[in-house]
């Protein structure tokens, strides 16, 4: 694991990629937000548990281009690649 995403886990307080850094200051739904940072953190590290898997299937489904972009933005960090912008 990359130092940077060992940090991301350290400091689950904000949005770590710039995917999300870009996007969730535009959306004022605090909901919505918190969705969108737990895809995140689950992307960098998946936790068990179906009631947490069906969360993460219902946002992907509500918001399918922004979760594939912060998938692949976390893939692109774990293979050494420096953060997309």
């Amino acid at each position: 694991m990359t130092a940077a995403l060992t940090v991301a886990i350290l400091d689950p307080s904000g949005p770590f990629t710039s995917v999300l850094q870009d996007v969730l200051p535009r959306i004022r739904d605090r909901s919505a937000q918190a969705d969108l940072l737990f895809l995140e953190q689950w992307e960098i590290a998946p936790q068990s548990g179906g009631g947490q898997a069906l969360r993460v299937q219902q946002i992907r489904r509500a918001n399918p281009e922004l979760a594939e972009a912060i998938r692949t933005e976390i893939a692109g960090l774990r293979a050494g690649q420096s953060p997309l912008r």
